[in-house]
Protein backbone atom coordinates (compact mmCIF):
# COMPACT_ATOMS: atom_id res chain seq x y z
CA UNK A 1 0.00 0.00 0.00
CA UNK A 2 1.21 3.47 -1.20
CA UNK A 3 2.00 5.86 2.01
CA UNK A 4 1.39 9.43 0.81
CA UNK A 5 -2.78 9.95 0.22
CA UNK A 6 -5.10 10.42 -3.16
CA UNK A 7 -6.04 13.85 -3.63
CA UNK A 8 -8.62 14.93 -5.37
CA UNK A 9 -8.98 17.96 -7.45
CA UNK A 10 -11.90 19.30 -10.31
CA UNK A 11 -12.61 22.61 -11.85
CA UNK A 12 -15.31 24.87 -10.34
CA UNK A 13 -17.66 24.18 -13.61
CA UNK A 14 -19.07 20.48 -14.74
CA UNK A 15 -18.23 19.08 -10.90
CA UNK A 16 -20.97 16.57 -11.23
CA UNK A 17 -19.24 13.44 -12.49
CA UNK A 18 -16.59 14.46 -9.77
CA UNK A 19 -18.49 14.80 -7.10
CA UNK A 20 -20.23 11.20 -7.80
CA UNK A 21 -16.46 9.34 -8.00
CA UNK A 22 -15.30 11.31 -4.69
CA UNK A 23 -18.75 10.11 -3.22
CA UNK A 24 -17.76 6.30 -4.20
CA UNK A 25 -14.24 6.74 -2.48
CA UNK A 26 -15.22 8.01 0.50
CA UNK A 27 -13.39 11.25 0.06
CA UNK A 28 -14.03 15.21 -0.82
CA UNK A 29 -13.06 17.02 -3.81
CA UNK A 30 -9.80 19.43 -2.33
CA UNK A 31 -10.52 23.12 -1.92
CA UNK A 32 -9.38 24.82 -4.43
CA UNK A 33 -10.03 28.36 -6.01
CA UNK A 34 -10.31 28.88 -9.78
CA UNK A 35 -11.08 33.07 -10.62
CA UNK A 36 -11.59 34.23 -13.27
CA UNK A 37 -10.40 37.59 -14.29
CA UNK A 38 -12.23 40.62 -16.79
CA UNK A 39 -9.46 40.58 -18.87
CA UNK A 40 -10.32 36.91 -19.23
CA UNK A 41 -7.00 35.51 -17.83
CA UNK A 42 -7.65 33.05 -14.72
CA UNK A 43 -5.71 32.36 -11.75
CA UNK A 44 -5.85 29.17 -9.67
CA UNK A 45 -5.15 28.22 -6.20
CA UNK A 46 -4.88 25.01 -4.04
CA UNK A 47 -6.38 25.46 -0.49
CA UNK A 48 -4.75 22.64 1.25
CA UNK A 49 -1.25 21.55 1.09
CA UNK A 50 -0.14 18.58 -1.65
CA UNK A 51 3.62 17.92 -1.42
CA UNK A 52 4.06 14.37 -2.25
CA UNK A 53 0.86 13.66 -2.42
CA UNK A 54 -1.31 11.62 -5.23
CA UNK A 55 -3.26 13.94 -7.37
CA UNK A 56 -6.00 13.06 -9.33
CA UNK A 57 -7.71 15.63 -11.30
CA UNK A 58 -11.38 15.57 -12.94
CA UNK A 59 -11.51 17.08 -15.83
CA UNK A 60 -15.66 17.11 -17.75
CA UNK A 61 -14.90 18.67 -20.84
CA UNK A 62 -18.27 18.61 -23.78
CA UNK A 63 -19.15 20.86 -26.37
CA UNK A 64 -19.11 24.94 -25.90
CA UNK A 65 -15.97 26.62 -24.47
CA UNK A 66 -13.55 23.66 -25.11
CA UNK A 67 -10.22 25.72 -25.28
CA UNK A 68 -11.17 27.61 -21.75
CA UNK A 69 -11.74 23.94 -20.13
CA UNK A 70 -8.32 23.18 -21.73
CA UNK A 71 -6.65 25.71 -20.08
CA UNK A 72 -7.61 25.70 -16.96
CA UNK A 73 -6.66 21.78 -16.69
CA UNK A 74 -2.93 23.18 -18.13
CA UNK A 75 -3.03 25.43 -15.15
CA UNK A 76 -4.21 23.31 -12.71
CA UNK A 77 -1.99 20.57 -13.96
CA UNK A 78 0.96 22.93 -13.39
CA UNK A 79 -0.13 24.16 -9.94
CA UNK A 80 0.30 21.17 -8.68
CA UNK A 81 3.46 20.22 -10.18
CA UNK A 82 4.81 23.98 -9.03
CA UNK A 83 3.70 22.76 -5.39
CA UNK A 84 5.66 19.45 -4.92
CA UNK A 85 3.42 16.77 -5.67
CA UNK A 86 4.47 13.22 -6.25
CA UNK A 87 2.59 12.26 -9.07
CA UNK A 88 -0.26 13.84 -11.44
CA UNK A 89 -3.00 11.59 -13.14
CA UNK A 90 -5.49 13.54 -15.15
CA UNK A 91 -9.01 11.83 -15.52
CA UNK A 92 -10.46 13.16 -18.94
CA UNK A 93 -13.07 10.43 -19.81
CA UNK A 94 -13.40 12.52 -23.13
CA UNK A 95 -10.13 13.23 -25.13
CA UNK A 96 -10.58 17.28 -26.50
CA UNK A 97 -9.59 17.06 -30.20
CA UNK A 98 -9.41 13.06 -30.29
CA UNK A 99 -11.07 13.27 -34.01
CA UNK A 100 -7.79 15.37 -34.98
CA UNK A 101 -5.78 12.52 -34.64
CA UNK A 102 -3.77 12.15 -38.05
CA UNK A 103 -3.03 14.64 -41.26
CA UNK A 104 -5.78 14.18 -43.20
CA UNK A 105 -5.41 16.93 -45.56
CA UNK A 106 -2.62 19.24 -46.65
CA UNK A 107 -1.75 21.88 -43.97
CA UNK A 108 -3.62 20.15 -41.60
CA UNK A 109 -2.80 19.91 -38.14
CA UNK A 110 -2.59 17.21 -35.61
CA UNK A 111 -4.02 18.51 -32.70
CA UNK A 112 -4.55 15.55 -30.62
CA UNK A 113 -0.82 15.08 -30.68
CA UNK A 114 -0.51 18.80 -29.36
CA UNK A 115 -2.57 18.21 -26.83
CA UNK A 116 -0.84 15.26 -25.39
CA UNK A 117 2.34 17.46 -25.83
CA UNK A 118 0.64 19.69 -23.91
CA UNK A 119 -0.20 17.53 -21.10
CA UNK A 120 2.85 16.09 -20.74
CA UNK A 121 4.35 20.08 -20.56
CA UNK A 122 2.46 21.26 -18.11
CA UNK A 123 3.22 18.25 -15.76
CA UNK A 124 1.07 15.46 -16.10
CA UNK A 125 2.28 12.36 -14.87
CA UNK A 126 -0.58 9.90 -16.49
CA UNK A 127 -3.81 10.00 -18.32
CA UNK A 128 -6.89 7.94 -17.54
CA UNK A 129 -9.40 8.74 -20.32
CA UNK A 130 -12.45 6.37 -21.99
CA UNK A 131 -13.04 5.17 -24.87
CA UNK A 132 -10.28 6.97 -27.48
CA UNK A 133 -11.63 7.85 -30.65
CA UNK A 134 -8.55 6.45 -32.40
CA UNK A 135 -6.44 3.86 -30.23
CA UNK A 136 -3.11 5.15 -31.31
CA UNK A 137 -3.61 8.54 -29.38
CA UNK A 138 -1.99 7.02 -26.97
CA UNK A 139 1.30 6.45 -28.65
CA UNK A 140 0.88 10.70 -28.96
CA UNK A 141 2.20 10.82 -25.21
CA UNK A 142 5.40 9.83 -23.21
CA UNK A 143 3.67 9.10 -19.91
CA UNK A 144 1.70 6.00 -19.27
CA UNK A 145 -2.09 6.21 -20.67
CA UNK A 146 -4.98 4.04 -19.49
CA UNK A 147 -7.90 3.73 -22.01
CA UNK A 148 -11.07 2.40 -20.41
CA UNK A 149 -13.97 1.21 -22.17
CA UNK A 150 -17.68 1.70 -21.71
CA UNK A 151 -17.87 -1.25 -23.18
CA UNK A 152 -19.00 -3.50 -19.38
CA UNK A 153 -21.37 -0.83 -18.67
CA UNK A 154 -23.41 -0.73 -21.41
CA UNK A 155 -23.13 -4.47 -21.35
CA UNK A 156 -24.78 -4.19 -17.74
CA UNK A 157 -27.40 -1.67 -18.96
CA UNK A 158 -28.53 -3.43 -22.42
CA UNK A 159 -29.07 -6.76 -20.01
CA UNK A 160 -30.50 -4.34 -17.42
CA UNK A 161 -33.16 -2.22 -19.38
CA UNK A 162 -33.41 -3.99 -22.63
CA UNK A 163 -35.43 -7.06 -23.89
CA UNK A 164 -31.73 -7.90 -25.54
CA UNK A 165 -33.29 -11.54 -26.66
CA UNK A 166 -34.93 -10.09 -29.81
CA UNK A 167 -32.41 -7.17 -30.59
CA UNK A 168 -29.49 -6.73 -32.87
CA UNK A 169 -26.15 -4.54 -32.31
CA UNK A 170 -25.70 -1.73 -35.39
CA UNK A 171 -22.70 0.23 -36.41
CA UNK A 172 -23.29 3.44 -37.68
CA UNK A 173 -20.31 3.03 -39.79
CA UNK A 174 -17.70 0.76 -41.33
CA UNK A 175 -15.02 2.10 -39.07
CA UNK A 176 -17.20 1.18 -35.64
CA UNK A 177 -17.88 -2.48 -36.80
CA UNK A 178 -15.09 -3.94 -34.14
CA UNK A 179 -16.86 -2.22 -31.38
CA UNK A 180 -20.03 -3.41 -32.55
CA UNK A 181 -18.80 -6.84 -33.65
CA UNK A 182 -17.13 -7.21 -29.86
CA UNK A 183 -20.24 -6.23 -27.52
CA UNK A 184 -22.46 -8.50 -30.09
CA UNK A 185 -20.38 -11.26 -28.84
CA UNK A 186 -20.40 -10.43 -25.67
CA UNK A 187 -24.45 -10.68 -25.37
CA UNK A 188 -24.02 -13.90 -27.93
CA UNK A 189 -25.91 -11.44 -30.63
CA UNK A 190 -25.81 -10.91 -34.22
CA UNK A 191 -25.04 -7.63 -35.47
CA UNK A 192 -24.91 -5.31 -38.93
CA UNK A 193 -23.70 -2.16 -40.61
CA UNK A 194 -24.46 0.85 -42.09
CA UNK A 195 -22.02 2.32 -44.87
CA UNK A 196 -22.42 6.08 -44.91
CA UNK A 197 -21.36 8.37 -47.52
CA UNK A 198 -20.55 12.13 -46.42
CA UNK A 199 -20.94 14.93 -48.51
CA UNK A 200 -18.61 17.05 -46.16
CA UNK A 201 -18.11 16.61 -41.98
CA UNK A 202 -21.12 16.21 -39.91
CA UNK A 203 -23.52 15.69 -43.04
CA UNK A 204 -24.36 12.45 -44.31
CA UNK A 205 -25.61 12.01 -48.02
CA UNK A 206 -26.54 8.24 -48.19
CA UNK A 207 -26.81 5.23 -46.07
CA UNK A 208 -27.30 1.47 -46.82
CA UNK A 209 -27.44 -1.13 -44.27
CA UNK A 210 -25.71 -4.38 -44.29
CA UNK A 211 -27.54 -7.03 -42.90
CA UNK A 212 -31.15 -8.01 -41.84
CA UNK A 213 -33.28 -6.28 -39.10
CA UNK A 214 -36.44 -7.56 -39.55
CA UNK A 215 -38.73 -7.10 -36.31
CA UNK A 216 -35.41 -6.55 -34.53
CA UNK A 217 -34.53 -4.36 -31.39
CA UNK A 218 -31.83 -2.19 -33.46
CA UNK A 219 -28.74 -1.09 -30.79
CA UNK A 220 -26.60 1.26 -32.53
CA UNK A 221 -23.32 1.92 -31.02
CA UNK A 222 -20.94 4.38 -30.96
CA UNK A 223 -17.89 5.77 -29.37
CA UNK A 224 -19.51 9.87 -29.61
CA UNK A 225 -22.48 11.52 -30.59
CA UNK A 226 -22.05 15.23 -32.07
CA UNK A 227 -24.82 16.69 -33.78
CA UNK A 228 -27.01 13.17 -34.15
CA UNK A 229 -27.73 13.55 -37.70
CA UNK A 230 -25.76 10.58 -38.34
CA UNK A 231 -28.39 8.76 -35.60
CA UNK A 232 -31.25 10.27 -36.83
CA UNK A 233 -30.89 9.17 -40.10
CA UNK A 234 -29.51 5.79 -39.32
CA UNK A 235 -33.01 5.08 -37.45
CA UNK A 236 -34.90 6.12 -40.75
CA UNK A 237 -32.41 3.27 -42.62
CA UNK A 238 -33.54 0.53 -39.80
CA UNK A 239 -37.21 1.46 -39.39
CA UNK A 240 -37.45 1.50 -43.19
CA UNK A 241 -36.02 -1.82 -43.26
CA UNK A 242 -38.61 -3.30 -40.88
CA UNK A 243 -36.62 -3.02 -37.85
CA UNK A 244 -39.06 -2.74 -33.99
CA UNK A 245 -37.64 0.29 -33.19
CA UNK A 246 -33.93 1.67 -32.64
CA UNK A 247 -31.77 2.70 -29.49
CA UNK A 248 -28.89 4.44 -29.73
CA UNK A 249 -25.86 3.93 -27.08
CA UNK A 250 -23.29 6.36 -27.43
CA UNK A 251 -19.91 7.16 -25.01
CA UNK A 252 -19.43 10.35 -25.04
CA UNK A 253 -22.57 12.31 -25.51
CA UNK A 254 -21.57 15.74 -27.13
CA UNK A 255 -24.66 17.06 -28.47
CA UNK A 256 -23.87 19.82 -29.77
CA UNK A 257 -25.73 21.89 -32.31
CA UNK A 258 -29.04 20.96 -33.28
CA UNK A 259 -28.15 17.69 -31.33
CA UNK A 260 -31.44 17.85 -28.95
CA UNK A 261 -33.74 18.56 -31.87
CA UNK A 262 -32.50 16.36 -33.95
CA UNK A 263 -32.96 13.84 -31.27
CA UNK A 264 -36.79 14.86 -30.53
CA UNK A 265 -37.78 14.60 -34.00
CA UNK A 266 -35.94 11.70 -34.87
CA UNK A 267 -37.58 8.17 -35.08
CA UNK A 268 -35.39 6.94 -32.37
CA UNK A 269 -36.64 5.68 -29.17
CA UNK A 270 -34.11 6.32 -26.64
CA UNK A 271 -30.53 8.09 -26.76
CA UNK A 272 -28.02 6.99 -23.98
CA UNK A 273 -25.23 8.35 -23.26
CA UNK A 274 -22.07 7.74 -20.42
CA UNK A 275 -21.72 10.94 -18.36
CA UNK A 276 -17.81 11.23 -19.30
CA UNK A 277 -19.50 14.69 -20.96
CA UNK A 278 -21.41 17.02 -18.95
CA UNK A 279 -25.28 17.29 -20.60
CA UNK A 280 -27.46 17.15 -17.34
CA UNK A 281 -29.30 20.56 -18.57
CA UNK A 282 -30.08 18.94 -21.71
CA UNK A 283 -31.96 15.57 -19.99
CA UNK A 284 -34.49 18.52 -19.25
CA UNK A 285 -35.11 19.10 -23.14
CA UNK A 286 -35.07 16.27 -24.47
CA UNK A 287 -37.17 12.94 -22.89
CA UNK A 288 -35.50 10.34 -24.68
CA UNK A 289 -32.25 10.69 -22.98
CA UNK A 290 -31.32 8.33 -21.01
CA UNK A 291 -27.50 7.81 -18.55
CA UNK A 292 -24.94 5.54 -17.85
CA UNK A 293 -23.18 6.45 -15.04
CA UNK A 294 -19.17 5.43 -15.35
CA UNK A 295 -18.55 7.25 -11.68
CA UNK A 296 -17.88 3.48 -10.38
CA UNK A 297 -15.28 2.58 -13.23
CA UNK A 298 -13.11 5.61 -12.64
CA UNK A 299 -13.11 5.75 -8.81
CA UNK A 300 -11.98 1.70 -9.15
CA UNK A 301 -9.35 2.92 -11.80
CA UNK A 302 -8.32 5.58 -9.19
CA UNK A 303 -8.13 3.20 -6.01
CA UNK A 304 -5.93 0.43 -8.09
CA UNK A 305 -3.59 3.04 -9.67
CA UNK A 306 -2.97 4.35 -6.15
CA UNK A 307 -2.56 1.06 -4.54
CA UNK A 308 -0.53 -0.34 -7.73
CA UNK A 309 -2.92 -2.56 -8.67
CA UNK A 310 -3.25 -3.99 -12.35
CA UNK A 311 -6.43 -1.94 -14.27
CA UNK A 312 -7.03 -4.54 -16.63
CA UNK A 313 -9.45 -5.61 -14.89
CA UNK A 314 -11.96 -3.11 -15.77
CA UNK A 315 -11.63 -3.52 -19.54
CA UNK A 316 -14.03 -6.32 -19.20
CA UNK A 317 -15.37 -5.34 -15.78
CA UNK A 318 -17.94 -3.12 -14.68
CA UNK A 319 -17.94 -2.54 -10.90
CA UNK A 320 -21.08 -1.45 -9.01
Amino acid sequence: MSTNSIKLLASDVHRSLAELVAKRLGLRISPSELKRESTGEVQFSIGESVRDEDIFIICQIGSGIVNDRVLELLIMINACKTASARRITVILPNFPYARQDRKDKSRAPITAKLMADMLTTAGCNHVITMDLHASQIQGFFDVPVDNLYAEPSVVRYIKEKIDYSKAIIISPDAGGAKRAAGLADRLDLNFALIHKERARANEVSRMVLVGDVSDKICIIVDDMADTCGTLAKAAEVLLDNNAKEVIAIVTHGILSGNAIKNINNSKLTRVVCTNTVPFEEKLELCPKLDTIDISAVLAEAIRRLHNGESISYLFKNAPL
